[in-house]
Parts: C-alpha cells; structure tokens; sequence
C-alpha cells in the first residue's frame, strides 16, 4: 500500500520542478509556441481555483486542501486495499493536491504554463499544470474505478 506513495511524490516533484523552470526561466505572461497554433509553453498565474474563480480566497483553499488531504490517505488505507486502480487514482489526487497547494503556500499563487488552442471550434483551454493534469487523470481514474467496482459487486450479487 505504501509504494504507492511513490507516485504521489512523483506527481509533486514532477510539478514542482516544471513550475520553477517556468519561474526561472519565463517572463509573465511570455509564451513559446511548441506546436502553433496547438500547444504552448505561456507564463501564467492564477490567484483562484480552477479557471481562476474564488480568487483570493486563500484560507479557503488551504482548509478545502487539508481535508481533501487527510480523506485521500484516509481512503488509500481503509477503501483502497487490493484495488490498485483505486491506489494510483488516489496518489495522483493527492500529488495534485499537494503540488498546487504548494505554490499556494509559498507563492501566493499558482504557476500555470500548459497552454492548448483547438482551432476547429476556436477554443482556448484554460491553462493548467503538471498537478491540474494529475488530478484531471485522477478523477477519470476514479470514475473508472467506481464503474469497474460497480460491476464487480453486481456480478458478485447474482
């Protein structure tokens, strides 16, 4: 159970080192096209939650965060044994969590850099995170888990 931490950290310094080679390395707002019009690299940061809503609400981030980590290893002990999907699903929820949680802590705000235009329907995704995409692949993962579980105890009821 405790090897899968491994890709908790994993998603933590993975994000943590992208952030500050975006910080070092970019100015605010400076944007490299790695795939025009597609795919870029642009400097961000954001105050607020997803998409930048409930800026400036730090104290509530950091309450919200601290349970949602506390249920994470709560789960990953008592729900999650013998359900490897169940375990990777929620370390990727918690090196996300973690991971932005720590800009939160130390910056003030979270670096955002990942930027995705798709031009058949003109749209600009908004930009995310090495964390952002953890949890993202986390919530699929756990939606996966749940399907797959669901079909697993109904086969088990018949």
């Amino acid at each position: 159970m405790y090897k899968y931490y491994g890709i908790a950290i994993i998603a933590v310094i993975l994000d943590q080192w992208t952030k500050w080679l975006i910080v070092k390395n970019m100015e605010l707002g400076e944007r490299i096209s790695v795939w025009d019009p597609w795919f870029g690299i642009l400097s961000h940061r954001n105050r607020g939650a997803a998409w930048g809503m409930l800026e400036g609400q730090m104290w509530l981030f950091s309450v919200v965060t601290v349970a949602v980590i506390i249920a994470i290893i709560y789960f990953n002990h008592t729900e999650a044994k013998g359900k490897p999907l169940f375990h990777v699903s929620l370390m990727l929820l918690l090196g996300g969590a973690v991971g932005n949680f720590i800009d939160r802590l130390f910056r003030g705000e979270v670096v955002d850099f990942v930027d995705v235009y798709i031009p058949v329907i003109n749209y600009h995704f908004p930009i995310f995170n090495i964390a952002d995409a953890a949890l993202t692949i986390a919530v699929v993962m756990l939606f996966i888990t749940i399907i797959l579980e669901e079909k697993k105890d109904k086969k088990k009821v018949k």
